[in-house]
């Protein structure tokens, strides 16, 4: 998700005159973001754009605070492996881990639709309970609106999250360094290829399931079990690719990561190569990658594979050299610069 964690002003972007359809992604929705918001309500408080904002309010909290929002507009409502109510809890809690934070309550405003059944509505509650319940957080705020009808789809959600911090690493792209090991919690790609599956009505000859869940144990257990953890970012609009080139560009070093390494379920896989699309690019909502120090790397994997979420966690790569700010992705046939898409390739699966 293209989180608005709000930074230092920076000169107005290029972006499009008009805002794209389906909210975008990639370089323009960045530029946008850049260009509007950080224009309009940056500060000196954070110069790079994370999934959650440190805060440090004198007496909450031993450590500070984390706070993150993130709106949700995902079509259909119902995939397979979840639904907007669970992504909305999961999707906010998760930004809240990727500062290291634990998730401990958020905020919750829908958008209904006019003729929305009261049974689906109570199905998607209820599915926030239960997600709530998982991650350890409480919903304690909230309001609701109703829009005339053919106006959101069914319903939007929008939540926003503060955790407690329990230690004093800047996670973020400016502690990435060279010689870093960039480790991957899992699989990539379900979660885009699920959504797009359901609301199109392909069949890939299995059902491929949406990774939708909860980051915050694995992420607790790297930062409590000593890993000193450089940064975080968990891999949604745009997956994997975006975010190795959005921390490459921020932290201004070379990230070098073998493609074959990146692991891809099998139907996940065929059904890329079957619509044209590279899985490095397509979402997911319950995988992160981490960058962590090559000496504790093999600690770090260890602690990551005693979640079923995070089973899964391998090494892809490491960070060459400072001052470039790319992406290498290594193949047999040699080393190829990786960048992000212009705009969206997958537009409503969040």
């Amino acid at each position: 998700m293209s989180d608005l964690n709000l930074s230092c002003p920076t000169p107005l972007a290029r972006y499009p005159a008009v805002v794209m359809a389906h909210g975008g992604g990639g370089r323009l929705m960045r530029d946008l973001i850049e260009g509007v918001f950080v224009r309009a309500f940056g500060s000196p408080r954070d110069a790079a754009l994370h999934d959650a904002a440190s805060l440090d309010p004198a007496g909450t909290a031993p450590h500070g605070l984390a706070f993150t929002t993130d709106a949700y507009v995902v079509r259909p409502l119902f995939f397979p492996g979840g639904n907007i109510g669970e992504l909305a809890i999961y999707g906010t809690a998760n930004d809240l881990a990727m500062a290291g934070a634990r998730p401990r309550w958020m905020s919750a405003a829908f958008v209904l639709e006019e003729g929305l059944s009261i049974a689906t509505l109570l199905r998607v509650v209820e599915a926030m309970r239960k997600a709530a319940s998982d991650v350890g957080v409480e919903v304690v705020t909230g309001d609701t609106k109703v829009v005339e009808r053919g106006r959101c789809d069914g319903m939007y959600i929008t939540t926003s999250g503060v955790g407690v911090l329990s230690h004093d690493l800047p996670i973020g792209p400016a502690a990435v360094c060279q010689g870093d090991a960039v480790l991957v919690s899992g699989d990539v790609g379900r979660h885009g290829i699920a959504v797009m599956a359901e609301r199109e009505g392909f069949q890939f000859g299995t059902t491929i399931q949406s990774d939708c869940a909860p980051l915050c144990a694995p992420v607790l257990d790297l930062v409590t079990g000593g890993i000193e953890v450089h940064c975080l970012r968990d891999l949604t609009r745009g997956g994997l690719a975006s975010a190795l080139v959005e921390i490459a560009e921020a932290a201004r070093v070379t990230v070098a990561f073998q493609d074959q390494s990146v692991p891809v379920d099998q139907a996940v896989r065929g059904a890329c190569e079957l619509l044209g699309f590279d899985p490095l690019h397509v979402a997911n909502e319950g995988r992160f990658v981490a960058f962590v120090p090559e000496p504790q790397s093999e600690l770090a994997l260890s602690l990551l594979r005693r979640h079923p979420v995070s089973a899964g966690a391998v090494q892809i790569g490491t960070v060459r050299a400072t001052g470039e700010g790319i992406v290498l992705a290594e193949t047999i046939g040699g080393e190829r610069p990786l960048d992000m898409l212009s705009g969206e390739l997958l537009p409503r699966i969040c």
